[in-house]
């Protein structure tokens, strides 16, 4: 079999199962493990599949930067944001994280509640300007150009002086063994230490970043308490997360 064709036959086998076992494929392909891992390799350098030990994952496509991400699951997105949204009780102090999704979290907010959103997300602060009756905390560091994020020590030291009742979070990769992953390592603490101050972790779960995996472990899946996902996300799925102790939330 041609190098071309078994990079063929690994996607084909990782779009219809959403995994690859390295030692399996190579039994049933007759070729060496050490063949198939170079494989791995070279589709995860061109960014088709994330590695993981024993095999490959699907890679998110939400690893695109912020404008890139806009278009992608639009109307989900809005649904998990209004979804989210109705979870906010009044007087809360609520993490919110960045992201096309979380946008629409905030545009979703009722114009008569009252909240304080705390967040590291330009992009949301802009959202809630005209927001009559939301205060709004804009956590400062550097600015992480990809996501439109505050990253770095000064970001964690400002959110270690905050205690949420929730934190949205927004990722890249959900999977129930590899956990919540992300794209980039800062971005990934600054998540770690919102959910570690926050007393309820709640993913935004739109469907493209279901079974994937990125370079980054934020946390393990046993870690929060709930995912937002879209009407039409399988029953198979929801059950796998269930199964880790996860609340999960159809929008």
């Amino acid at each position: 079999m041609l190098t071309q064709q078994r990079k063929a036959h690994i996607l084909a086998v990782l779009k219809q199962t959403g995994q690859v076992v390295a030692k399996s494929l190579s039994e049933q392909l007759d070729l060496s493990e050490d063949t198939i891992r170079r494989d791995l390799r070279e589709l995860a350098a061109e960014g088709l599949l994330q590695r993981v030990h024993g095999g490959a994952l699907p890679a998110s496509p939400a690893l695109a930067d912020f404008s890139g991400r806009q278009a992608i699951a639009t109307d989900g997105k809005k649904a998990i944001g209004r979804a989210a949204a109705a979870m906010i009780r009044p007087g809360q102090v609520v993490f919110v994280d960045g992201g096309t999704t979380a946008v629409q979290l905030v545009r979703h907010l009722p114009p008569e509640l009252e909240a304080t959103i705390i967040t590291h997300s330009p992009s949301i602060a802009v959202e809630l300007v005209s927001h009559p009756r939301i205060a709004v905390e804009l956590i400062g560091g550097r600015l992480f150009k990809h996501s439109v994020v505050a990253v770095g020590a000064s970001a964690i030291e400002a959110i270690a002086r905050y205690r949420a009742d929730i934190y949205f979070m927004g990722v890249t990769g959900i999977h129930p063994e590899t956990g919540l992953t992300t794209g980039d390592s800062e971005e990934a603490a600054v998540k770690r230490a919102l959910s570690h101050h926050a007393a309820e972790t709640i993913v935004l779960a739109s469907s493209e970043k279901l079974g994937a995996a990125s370079p980054y472990v934020i946390l393990p899946m046993n870690e929060i308490q709930g995912l937002i996902v879209e009407r039409d996300t399988r029953d198979e799925t929801m059950a796998a997360y269930r199964a880790a102790g996860v609340s999960v939330t159809v929008a």
